[in-house]
């Protein structure tokens, strides 16, 4: 068992973590088990970190009017498995035996429609702000708990949402320190 989290198979859910239920998913295809980690990056408003409207988002609670860049975004309706916020808190929105909404259009060394076999954890986060100590910290720890819930998931099995969707987008960005992030799953 992982040092700080633990996943439950049966249910997809992964203690401690508070648990914020997006209507933003549905079933993964027949067969379908997680095979992909995507890390991605997200703030809304973008650069600005600590309040709610991520998970508004994720929820469909946003209140597109509250900013010029929701007008961008209106309408959207997506989600993540989990969420972790700058300060380390673990947010899960839908359940890892589950398909979360958060890759689009994507693929991965030629497989299509990654939602259907991946995994998606949001990092609190931009581009071109580093991210934080804890941030790197519970990213690795649960990688190690996704690792050990579900096999196929090992270190080659983690993207970027800019490796599997490239072009289309850049997160977890430039800011984002793969190796320590490696470094932290040994």
């Amino acid at each position: 068992m992982s040092d700080r989290f633990s996943i439950d198979t049966d249910t997809g859910l992964i203690t401690p973590a508070r648990q914020c239920p997006s209507q933003n998913r549905d079933e993964r295809p027949p067969g379908a088990q997680p095979e992909l980690l995507v890390v991605h990056g997200i703030s809304l408003p973008p650069g600005q970190f600590g309040g709610p409207e991520i998970e508004q988002l994720f929820t469909n609670e946003l209140d597109w009017d509250a900013h010029p860049y929701f007008q961008e975004i209106r309408g959207m309706e997506v989600s993540a498995h989990l969420l972790i916020r700058r300060d380390g808190e673990v947010v899960q929105f839908v359940p890892f035996t589950q398909r979360a909404w958060h890759a689009g259009e994507s693929a991965f060394r030629g497989r299509a429609r990654c939602n259907d076999f991946s995994i998606g954890i949001e990092l609190e986060g931009e581009d071109e702000t580093p991210y934080s100590d804890a941030q790197y910290a519970v990213l690795a720890a649960t990688i190690r708990a996704v690792s050990e819930a579900y096999p196929k998931i090992t270190g080659r099995e983690v993207a970027a949402h800019a490796d599997i969707a490239p072009g289309r987008k850049t997160d977890p960005g430039p800011a984002f320190d793969w190796l320590r992030l490696y470094d932290g799953m040994s």
